[in-house]
């Protein structure tokens, strides 16, 4: 095993000076510096975890609070799982998922243990209990997702209510004059989740703005309640002829419902969903969608929190404009 001696030996400098290069703990000159790395690299020299940990005073751990409830789209959640272990791999930093429902005190607990350099934190509601505790740790921390009153705390998140009207938009631009949107399942919008709430509330708001018709249904996941949910909407309202889906899972069953029902896509209903380009792009038709840029998310909340660990400012709220990909499964009305 390559041990710190070898290096200095071998970038002829003490080893102390390889110490202080690997942990940053004192300035080194540019020329040293590029010296000791050059060794590093060419012996394969990888310092031991826990002698890193103790020489910089971290854990090399970043924590991952995703408690899993109803109604969440787990592959789409994996995806934020991998954007945001692949971004601390490139500090080299390692992440611990946290998936128990134990709100407040869950945050405590894991705040408390000192396994972890700081917190990332999913699944946000608007009125999140979690979030005096957020601002009581002494652990810096990033929301993925953003509560009502955001003061004091750090938040990244896709801007979901422009998402909801930039979908409204592009209905109305293509001359749809009644539009429903099918929403997650219930219970999201029970705990008030915020990237449900503000879809909802920026379809609402674009509807009303262009004038045009709309309603809005909470639909399951599961595939007869959503051929159930669908066709009910039809049929209470037969002159909705543009849907905006923002639930992942019920994609497939909401277009196998729309043919059962005899409509075809795009010619009588027009769909477009709020989801990642990959799950648009398999679905036939294609689906217009705006993006849900999980790698962008989760890489960004890392950076983030690597920036509040280095005491480096950072913005309270970043908001990713939305991005709406036209494909097949919208066109203009001929009516």
């Amino acid at each position: 095993m390559v041990t710190i001696a070898d290096v200095a030996r071998h970038a002829g400098v003490a080893p102390s000076t390889v110490s202080y290069v690997l942990t940053g703990r004192r300035s080194i000159s540019p020329a040293t510096r590029a010296r000791v790395e050059a060794s590093v690299r060419a012996l394969g020299y990888h310092p031991h975890a826990g002698a890193r940990s103790l020489a910089s005073n971290r854990a090399g751990v970043l924590a991952l609070v995703l408690p899993m409830r109803e109604g969440m789209h787990v592959p789409v959640l994996m995806q934020f799982v991998v954007a945001v272990a692949n971004a601390a791999r490139g500090h080299e930093h390692d992440v611990l998922l946290v998936t128990a429902d134990q709100g407040a005190a869950g945050l405590r607990r894991v705040a408390g243990s000192a396994q972890v350099d700081g917190l990332l934190v999913m699944d946000v509601e608007m009125h999140d209990e979690r979030v005096p505790v957020l601002r009581e740790l002494d652990r810096p921390s990033v929301l993925i997702g953003y509560p009502a009153d955001a003061a004091g705390l750090t938040c990244v998140d896709l801007d979901f209510a422009e998402a909801g009207a930039r979908c409204v938009d592009h209905l109305a631009d293509l001359g749809h004059r009644y539009v429903a949107l099918v929403g997650a399942p219930r219970a999201v919008y029970q705990r008030d989740t915020g990237f449900a709430h503000r879809t909802m509330a920026g379809f609402s708001a674009a509807a009303m703005r262009r004038g045009i018709s709309s309603t809005t249904l909470p639909t399951g996941t599961d595939h007869g309640s959503v051929r159930s949910a669908v066709a009910g909407l039809l049929e209470r309202h037969p002159a909705v002829t543009g849907l905006v889906v923002h639930n992942e899972a019920a994609l497939p069953s909401v277009l196998e419902a729309l043919r059962a029902t005899g409509r075809k896509v795009p010619d009588d209903v027009a769909v477009v969903a709020i989801c990642p380009d990959e799950q648009a792009e398999r679905l036939a038709p294609r689906l217009t969608s705006v993006r849900v840029p999980a790698e962008q998310l989760g890489h960004r909340a890392v950076e983030l929190l690597m920036a509040k660990l280095a005491r480096v400012a950072v913005p309270p709220l970043t908001l990713l404009t939305p991005r709406l990909v036209e494909r097949s499964s919208t066109a203009r009305r001929c009516d």
